[in-house]
């Protein structure tokens, strides 16, 4: 009989082993969870490794590797001492746990390793969800208590120089590799410590792979890759989740690679390959609520380093207004995101961020600033299967009264019959096509070295049927 075994044994109200769930998809939330009977013996030896080689944690001359292999040592020689009877597979289970919790974040380890996921959601200790291509499901994965979760929790943050606690309860960080990190603390969490966690690839997506995932067309990328290489200014707009950051790091590697390019982020996760490149990120107030650098501050700064690039991870406040006057005053080629449904929707609430920089300026200048700073607007969605779509690349152009006029220049139209769903392939949503529009950007992308032929933007209707003739030489009709 296993550990696990004769320590359920003596609890009849906790399940069994034969209810438990694989950490990929688990039960249902209102179902409870199995009380981890390992709990006492990890935390006592947890305790007694950080107590023999904690200094070595931080100061030791060797890699990743020669730690890792220092904590193993450790972890078993412990569990030979403690003399708790374990079979193999209990053994390396603890000690793969313990070393998890002293080397990484715990419970969270096998989710980062697993390159299938990209989203955790930590909605309290007892409770852990996840994202893998596209849908939520629950995880039997859990931590001890909500003490444990709050040192993962501070384990992440310290490395990036952030705090939490009840003074400041919400913070943004990131992973070493990029990923996004949210967490939010009591009296903010009734429930207990919450943690979010975007992750991002260790190789990033390019066009090829958009291509792949469908996520757009091959003539709707080689448009947006020829509108970065000839400068035009471009707003990523969509949903949380959408994909809107993905979308802009690929379309930021098609920048030239002699080109000048900062990055301002509230957490630094661009993973741009030029080598050319300045990350800036924001840091929050200090103990004493001073020496906060936001945003706005940063872009501010930019506009005094030559860059020939700036890139605002999101606009969301009022370093909007920085935003568009750099746009305006021949920062050309710039990028940023924003949260909006349509791309006409996307202008509204670029007006409505101006706004919350307390600038009184009435709306007929805000819309003629942002009109003439943004070329382009490329809408990003996420459909109910789980999937990311382009939606919409729509073209900004001058104002007509006081309404900025739009124009899309590719679309995705809903698919509304079982035939045209079998024929595309999508029974949600077609292909992002051409809609036959010029737009007027063509001069910007000429005088900026990129041409583009007016015919690429023909539909297949527009095109003239052609018949071969012999030796196959085609004959329009």
């Amino acid at each position: 009989m296993s550990l696990q075994s004769r320590i359920q044994s003596g609890r009849p109200d906790e399940r069994g082993d034969d209810e438990a769930r694989e950490y990929g998809g688990g039960p249902a939330a209102s179902q409870p969870m199995v009380a981890d009977p390992y709990a006492d013996l990890k935390s006592r030896i947890h305790h007694e490794i950080i107590t023999k080689i904690g200094s070595r944690l931080f100061a030791g001359p060797g890699g990743d590797g020669e730690l890792a292999e220092k904590v193993g040592e450790a972890v078993a020689e412990a569990l030979a001492i403690d003399k708790t009877p374990l079979t193999r597979q209990e053994r390396a289970q603890v000690t793969r746990e313990i070393a998890d919790d002293i080397l990484g974040y715990g419970p969270l380890e096998p989710f980062l390793r697993d390159d299938t996921i990209s989203e955790i959601m930590v909605n309290s200790a007892h409770t852990i969800f996840i994202e893998r291509r596209g849908k939520i499901t629950r995880s039997s994965a859990a931590f001890v208590d909500d003490q444990h979760l709050l040192r993962i929790i501070d384990k992440i943050i310290s490395r990036v120089g952030r705090r939490v606690d009840e003074g400041s309860p919400m913070v943004d960080a990131r992973l070493p590799d990029g990923s996004r990190v949210n967490a939010i603390i009591p009296p903010l969490a009734v429930k207990g410590p919450t943690l979010t966690i975007r992750k991002f690839r260790k190789d990033p997506f390019t066009m090829e792979d958009l291509l792949k995932f469908g996520t757009l067309t091959p003539k709707a990328g080689q448009f947006l890759e020829a509108c970065v290489r000839g400068k035009l200014n471009i707003l990523i707009s969509g949903g949380t989740g959408s994909g809107k950051t993905t979308t802009l790091n690929v379309l930021s590697s098609a920048i030239p690679s002699d080109e000048r390019i900062i990055t301002v982020e509230d957490a630094a996760e661009l993973q741009l390959r030029q080598e050319h490149v300045i990350t800036l990120e924001t840091r929050p107030a200090n103990v004493e609520g001073k020496g906060q650098v936001t945003i706005r501050d940063l872009v501010r700064n930019t506009l005094r380093m030559r860059p020939d690039r700036i890139i605002v991870g999101e606009c969301r406040g009022p370093e909007t207004v920085d935003m568009l006057q750099a746009m305006n005053t021949g920062h050309d080629g710039s990028l940023t995101t924003a949260h909006a449904n349509t791309p006409r929707d996307a202008l509204a609430r670029i007006e409505t961020l101006v706004l919350t920089a307390g600038i009184d300026l009435p709306l007929r200048a805000i819309r003629e600033q942002a009109s003439s700073a943004f070329d382009l607007i490329v809408q990003v969605s996420r459909l109910v299967d789980g999937s990311r779509r382009i939606t919409h690349v729509t073209e900004v152009l001058r104002m007509e009264s006081d309404v900025v006029t739009l124009q899309d220049i590719f679309l995705a139209k809903p698919v509304e019959t079982e035939s045209e769903a079998r024929s595309t392939g999508n029974r949600l949503l077609g292909p992002l096509t051409p809609t036959g529009i010029k737009p007027d950007c063509l001069d910007k992308l000429a005088s900026n070295g990129v041409n583009l032929p007016t015919t690429f933007f023909q539909t297949d209707a527009d095109r003239p049927a052609v018949a071969t003739g012999a030796f196959g030489r085609q004959i329009a009709s």
